[in-house]
């Protein structure tokens, strides 16, 4: 992509972490928007919306908005209220196959583009002792149906069929599909890329 900066409208280390990874140069922005679901709203509707109006809700001529849930039977799984949500979310999912809705919004000047992933994701099935020192872990507290594949959430996880990156609350692929789109296609330069990254709020 060009040397434009690109603006993440997200708090996630992980979204920053990915971007980063690519070396596309970024400043994060978190956005101050509610994360609620209105009744009757699918789980793909509601992650589109938040995706556009986090990025929409910071200024920029590049700001890349993004958001992630978790389905398992048509019940969506934010991320956990306190230690026991999480545990209650990590039993409903163990044993199972459940989605990760993750959709991705670029605002580019006055353009919107969209695109969003869902990931099939197969836990194993797992004692209670097992689950709860995960939770004691402090990992599940962040992330939407309570774990995180990157890190020690891996050991729940029995297969995917899908996007990891999707998983992880980023599909580069779509990420870079839609800088593509908006006239910013991503460029290996000189063999690597460095990343310039500044926090902001």
């Amino acid at each position: 992509m060009s040397r434009d900066v690109l603006i993440l409208a997200s708090g996630s280390p992980r979204r920053r972490q990915l971007l980063e990874m690519l070396g596309i140069p970024v400043r994060v922005v978190p956005p101050n928007i509610p994360e609620l679901r209105r009744p009757a709203e699918t789980a793909v509707d509601y992650v589109e919306r938040l995706a556009r109006e986090k990025a929409l809700s910071v200024a920029g001529t590049l700001v890349l908005g993004a958001d992630t849930t978790v389905v398992v039977r048509d019940e969506v799984l934010e991320k956990p209220a306190d230690a026991a949500d999480a545990l209650r979310m990590l039993r409903k999912l163990q044993g199972r196959t459940h989605q990760v809705v993750t959709s991705v919004a670029l605002v580019a000047g006055e353009a919107v583009h969209q695109a969003t992933d869902v990931t099939s994701v197969s836990f194993r099935r797992l004692p209670d002792e097992f689950l709860e020192a995960y939770v004691a872990t402090g990992e599940p507290m962040d992330k939407a149906g309570a774990y995180g594949i990157q890190g020690y959430g891996a050991a729940l996880v029995e297969r995917i069929e899908g996007d990891f990156f999707g998983v992880m609350g980023l599909p580069i692929r779509l990420v870079l599909e839609l800088l593509e789109r908006a006239g910013h296609g991503y460029r290996f330069e000189g063999g690597s890329r460095t990343a310039a990254v500044t926090e902001v709020g």
